[in-house]
């Protein structure tokens, strides 16, 4: 892993200060006199791996102290964050663990979105996008907290019917 600069040592330590880990590209502006500053300054940080990309303008910092400590993000928030918390709601064997209704861990965290589809690797989990419609969002997802974060779910109820169909 490369050093870090007086710059990205700064940005780093002052999200980090204000605990600020997942942040956009704006949040960079500050520190940055341009665009392609700003656009230098990401592409360092992720090829020294400070920071994991989440969607196009959502990143993740990797806190100073983790370099010598384990740490992992809840699946569940980073989730929410790559979605930006909107048009989706998760759903499988995550809700079905979410509400105890199982004790399987899930391998992938199954996305129902109206934005998105396809796979994407984070944090060494796969989070597996599904195309649904706004209407089965609005009907099915419930709305949950894991500390301060509060993130989209598939109900009990829903999630429930779906564990039967798949015996």
């Amino acid at each position: 892993m490369e050093g870090l600069s007086r710059k990205e040592m700064k940005i780093t330590a002052t999200l980090d200060f204000d605990k600020k880990y997942f942040f956009t590209s704006e949040d960079i502006d500050t520190f940055a006199k341009n665009k392609t500053e700003r656009y230098n300054i990401i592409k360092h940080l992720l090829k020294k791996k400070r920071i994991i990309k989440l969607n196009k303008t959502k990143y993740y910092l990797i806190r100073l102290r983790s370099k010598f400590e384990t740490w992992s993000e809840s699946p569940i928030v980073a989730a929410d964050e790559i979605c930006d918390g909107k048009d989706y709601m998760i759903g499988g064997w995550a809700a079905a663990n979410y509400w105890r209704l199982t004790e399987q861990i899930p391998m992938q965290i199954d996305i129902y979105t109206t934005k998105r589809q396809g796979k994407v690797k984070v944090f060494n989990m796969r989070f597996v996008f599904h195309r649904t419609t706004t209407k089965r969002l609005q009907k099915e997802a419930a709305i949950e907290k894991i500390g301060e974060h509060t993130f989209l779910i598939q109900n009990k109820e829903v999630t429930k019917k779906w564990m039967t169909s798949r015996r």
